[in-house]
């Protein structure tokens, strides 16, 4: 096949495109350059999308002895990914931009623009297992459940699974990098990417505030009504927070208090104990599922989190509606994170069942 791989100047990405040269696959190198100002996003060897990363990148391609070249999505990074996670913010949900990028950049915009190109897939640098079965894409966590990212993939629709490759689903990250070391990749041992990468000092609320100024709003005690502080935006939260809440004084109790909701029109912020935390119920809408959508109550395994918050269900579809009861309550889940839902597997490995994006918990 003629495959496109997706360089991000990472060892992750570097020996996927290895594995697709190695396969026998015409393979053509891509680094997506995704800001107009590249000194601003985050600095440093990290294996994302900075000029370091764009170098590596492209060493790595010519040890490869592939074509390569850096395509622009400044415009479009910043359009689908940057403002998208500002206005999330805005409306008191709490967004994964790692989500957005894969599903509107490298696998919407990238994917698209490959497919008009005449390739037949993109190979990326993921964590996940992927498989198509009588034209019906499946998609699994990898093999090491530490580095899994089926979580961040599972927005993906069927036709964009059908045109992707994993290479690295069934190996352990340990393997990744012993194998960069004997192909002499530079980056065999370069630290991977955690950070969001247009917030290079980590501070998100800061970031926030220089774009969406001061929005002043009170902080309620959720269970008596009072005010027990003022804040310069419900952007600044998210559900389960603890620290930096500016509360003014303590609780009766004594014990630390936690955002529970956030009320964006009125900009209220409402706090309250731990156990108040856990939610049974969720609902969710925008549903995508790589297998067709379930059928009457389906048990499954919810994860609401890239990493953790994980919890046995049933799920329900209604139409575009999908209401999840929870086996066990979970802590910290927010309006606009996804939840993935997969059927478990011990043998073959967790199948993702679909996603969708939440708008909703209950007690």
């Amino acid at each position: 096949m003629r495959v496109l791989a997706a360089m991000s100047g990472g060892v992750d990405s570097a020996v996927a495109a290895a594995r697709a040269v190695a396969a026998g696959h015409e393979v053509v190198g891509v680094h997506l350059a995704l800001s107009a100002k590249p000194g601003t996003l985050r600095t440093g060897s990290r294996g994302c999308c900075t000029i370091e990363d764009s170098r590596d990148a492209r060493r790595a391609a010519d040890i490869l002895g592939i074509p390569f070249y850096v395509w622009d999505f400044a415009e479009r990074f910043t359009e689908e990914v940057v403002e998208t996670f500002v206005g999330e913010y805005a409306a008191g949900r709490t967004p994964n931009p790692c989500v957005t990028c894969n599903e509107k950049i490298k696998f919407e915009a990238l994917l698209d623009k490959a497919m008009a190109l005449g390739f037949d897939a993109v190979a990326t640098g993921h964590y996940a297992r992927l498989s198509i079965v009588d034209g019906v894409p499946e998609l699994r966590r990898a093999v090491d459940s530490g580095k899994d990212q089926s979580y961040v993939l599972a927005s993906l629709t069927p036709e964009q699974l059908r045109h992707s490759m994993f290479p690295l689903g069934d190996s352990w990250k340990t393997e990744v990098r012993a194998e960069a070391e004997r192909r002499d990749l530079a980056v065999a041992n370069k630290p991977d990417s955690h950070d969001i990468c247009f917030i290079p000092d980590g501070d998100t609320k800061s970031f926030l505030e220089k774009r969406l100024g001061t929005r002043p709003g009170d902080l309620v005690d959720a269970e008596t009504g009072a005010v027990l502080g003022r804040h310069t935006g419900v952007h600044g939260f998210t559900v389960g927070q603890r620290k930096g809440l500016g509360i003014e004084a303590p609780a009766p109790d004594g014990r630390p208090r936690y955002v529970l909701s956030l009320e964006p029109v009125s900009g209220t912020v409402k706090v309250g104990p731990q156990r108040d935390l856990g939610v049974h119920r969720i609902t969710a809408d925008r549903p995508i599922w790589p297998a067709g959508p379930l059928e009457g109550p389906t048990e499954c395994v919810v994860q609401v989190r890239a990493h953790g918050g994980l919890a046995s269900a049933v799920a329900e579809v209604a139409g575009d509606e999908v209401t999840i009861q929870l086996r066990e309550p979970l802590r910290g889940v927010a309006p606009g994170q996804v939840v993935v839902l997969y059927r478990p597997d011990a043998e073959s490995g967790d199948l993702v069942l679909g996603s969708a994006k939440i708008s909703g918990t209950g007690a």
